[in-house]
């Protein structure tokens, strides 16, 4: 798991002069609200950004609990296998859907961007996810909705864990502004702003939980009840499809699509696809309870 670890973002980090009053405002700001942000963390001569080092930890929290849902359904795979090459797929997915969102941008400097380490978007990491775990299942010779329904409850707590991450880099994953008590500033952020906006990032990290406990709860009644395989990953498209909806809009991300942004427009095709795989496996023979 420590080769995750080299995903970190690790970045010289500039810090433009400011003026008194900008320096006042900034202090005025962290005590109103607490913050105190860590976009990189250094150990001597290493430098590790904060948000690789939560998706490398939300990896192996994903592992355990992947090996878990294994070892309850009766499965034989190597689950740490599983998360290492689902995990380096899904980074290298998000960092793709994240550059065709700006097709422009991306093929004027292609090479450059391709390699940077800024931007990542969730449902590329989907996309990734779900073609490594179909690769997978033929490789281990599972049944593919059973693979996918294992990884389901993993992908749901890593996603949480890595939004963490954000939260603590300041990446720019912040709402709108807000006079909400609980409303954040990031100062000192990889995307600072001295305005009091929506922490998104804990909203998604609690959201992620909820979700993890739901499908996690799910896949034990199904257990129990022999329920066809494709019924928690439906639940996953579906739940994590609304939550990303939800909270897209109180982030600032650009509309694009019908008044949508990319991932709102994603989020509704996660959901119709949920909805349909639901329909299409509920009626169909009842699985195994062991595999």
């Amino acid at each position: 798991m420590s080769a995750f670890c080299s995903f970190s973002v690790i970045l010289s980090q500039f810090v433009p002069p400011v003026s008194q009053a900008k320096r006042t405002v900034i202090r005025l700001l962290r005590a109103r609200t607490g913050v105190r942000l860590y976009p990189y963390i250094h150990i001597g001569p290493l430098t590790l950004g904060t948000y690789g080092l939560l998706v490398a930890i939300g990896l192996v929290c994903a592992f355990f609990v992947l090996r878990a849902d294994f070892a309850r359904r009766g499965v034989s795979a190597d689950a740490e296998a599983i998360i290492g090459i689902t995990g380096l797929a899904g980074l290298a997915g998000s960092r793709l859907y994240h550059l065709l969102e700006s097709p422009a941008e991306f093929f004027a400097d292609p090479w450059h961007l391709l390699f940077s380490t800024m931007g990542f978007a969730f449902f590329g990491a989907v996309i990734g996810g779900f073609i490594a775990l179909l690769l997978l299942a033929w490789r281990f010779r599972m049944k593919p909705l059973l693979m996918l329904d294992a990884a389901s409850p993993a992908a749901a707590l890593g996603y949480g864990i890595g939004r963490i991450g954000c939260l603590l880099s300041g990446d720019g994953d912040y709402g709108i502004p807000t006079s909400l008590p609980w409303g954040m500033s990031f100062p000192n952020g990889i995307v600072p702003t001295t305005e009091r906006v929506h922490p998104t990032p804990i909203y998604e990290f609690l959201v992620a939980l909820l979700i993890f406990w739901i499908l996690w709860r799910l896949g034990a009644h199904g257990l129990r009840t022999h329920a066809s395989y494709g019924i928690v990953f439906s639940a996953y498209l579906v739940l994590t499809g609304i939550a990303r909806f939800l909270v897209e809009i109180i982030r600032i991300n650009p509309r694009s699509f019908y008044g949508l942004t990319n991932a709102q427009a994603a989020s509704v095709v996660s959901i119709l696809a949920g909805i349909i795989l639901f329909v299409s496996v509920r009626h169909t023979s009842s699985a195994p309870r062991r595999a």
